[in-house]
């Protein structure tokens, strides 16, 4: 490549450089929310009636023979209620909670994923940082800037390639039905655009991202291939995404099981490790026992966002991780985790009416109260979350279900009504 050719396509490029940040070990003040999250106190008034309440309403039939719970008031720590709250259950979507909380940890609210487009010997790469919320726009925006910089060097063709070695050949993770793909979640690549539930992204975006050149005036010559950049190619644009805090929020509110894997292997590569479902949940184990403290006692986590049928959860590490979220100490780093969550009645989150949530009698006190992760699959539903008690007081809590054989909206019924009896607005 001549000089002047380089001189023409290349930019300036600059991106945050993700960092671990574990700790080496539990500090004081995580060793001691453990110690306290197990020391039985006197419940005041308004507790023992939450308390009472929900020991007979946990034996509603809808709610099968499993049942995992636990409210801990947020500002003492002191368990308000608690029923198996250390078995392990199949905790479905509720398990994004411990995804986000180390993607946060490790790489930083205000981490940004970048995708970069280099050229060398006549082709244009479109390199995939890990960002799952890319667009068109955004491709689009890179065209623009490669175009003009083609242009530039009088150059008025190019072939393009896909380069989405960031992340291994993908795999099914331990516990997934070969029938998720692509529609529950697509083969886990560092290059989509617009969400595509395709086999192949990486491609796919390639073809958008080609015909887009096209369309500025840029012949593209062959078919799309696959392979790495050059160790010569040349920068010519790239796209920061959104702040991972707001990825984090939009990722909670709709469940996005294609964010949450994409977040385990960035998490991965931020904390030094491969991006693999191996390496990903060995980073988020690190971060909750070495960072923050939380028991990991019969904790098993196979993917990043929940539909490992072998992932085993108990409500009480589900409740201790949010309980983190509300801390004073941890809410610069975590607070986007609590933000996130969808409200009951809020439309278009996974608690909205559309979806049937806090809807019935006993349940439609708590709209506007209550905020929670949810989580389904066949055989097991969750909700884990937390609202603002009749007392005054914050309350974390945690439902996880398993094996009940009623139909699954009458299971969420029932776990609604649970939450409204934490709020007490179901007395």
């Amino acid at each position: 490549m001549s000089p002047a050719v380089r001189r023409a396509l290349v930019i300036a490029t600059t991106g945050p450089v993700a960092g671990s940040i574990l700790a080496a070990a539990p500090s004081a003040f995580a060793a001691d929310k453990v110690v306290s999250k197990s020391t039985v106190t006197a419940l005041d008034p308004a507790e023992q009636k939450i308390a009472d309440n929900l020991t007979t309403r946990a034996q509603d039939p809808r709610l099968g023979p499993s049942l995992s719970g636990v409210v801990i008031d947020a500002k003492s720590d002191r368990v308000v209620w608690g029923h198996d709250a250390s078995t392990a259950l199949m905790p479905a979507s509720n398990t994004k909670l411990a995804t986000a909380t180390a993607a946060l940890t490790v790489l930083g609210p205000d981490h940004r994923f970048t995708t970069k487009v280099v050229y060398g010997d006549g082709t244009l790469t479109l390199i995939g940082g890990g960002d799952r919320t890319l667009t068109t726009d955004d491709l689009d925006a890179l065209a623009k800037d490669a175009v003009a910089g083609l242009k530039r060097a009088g150059l008025t063709s190019v072939k393009v390639r896909v380069d989405d070695s960031l992340f291994p050949e993908p795999a099914l993770a331990t516990g997934w039905n070969a029938g998720y793909y692509p529609n529950e979640i697509a083969p886990v690549r560092p290059l989509v655009v617009d969400g595509h539930a395709v086999a192949d992204t990486a491609v796919d975006a390639g073809q958008v991202f080609a015909k887009l050149l096209t369309d500025r005036g840029v012949a593209v010559t062959g078919d799309v291939t696959r392979g790495a950049a050059g160790a010569g190619n040349v920068p010519v644009a790239q796209h920061s995404s959104d702040k991972l805090s707001k990825i984090v929020k939009h990722m909670l509110k709709v469940s996005d099981n294609n964010i949450a894997e994409t977040l385990l292997r960035m998490t991965a590569l931020g904390a030094g490790r491969s991006a693999t479902f191996e390496d990903g949940t060995a980073v988020v184990r690190s971060v909750l026992s070495q960072r923050y403290g939380v028991s990991l006692d019969n904790f098993e986590m196979y993917d990043g966002s929940g539909l490992s049928r072998s992932t085993r959860i108990p409500a009480q590490t589900l409740a201790e991780i949010l309980d983190l979220t509300v801390d004073p100490r941890h809410r610069q780093t975590l607070k986007y985790i609590a933000d996130g969550l969808p409200v009951a009645g809020e439309a278009g989150a996974t608690l909205g009416p559309e979806w049937g949530r806090f809807d019935t009698p006993d349940s439609q006190c708590a709209v506007g109260k209550v905020k929670g992760k949810t989580g389904t699959l066949t055989g097991a539903i969750a909700l884990s979350g937390m609202t603002k008690a009749q007392d005054g007081r914050w309350k974390v809590f945690s439902f996880v279900e398993n094996g009940s054989t009623a139909a699954g909206n009458d299971i969420k019924d029932a776990l609604d009504g649970l939450a409204a009896t934490v709020n007490g607005c179901w007395a």
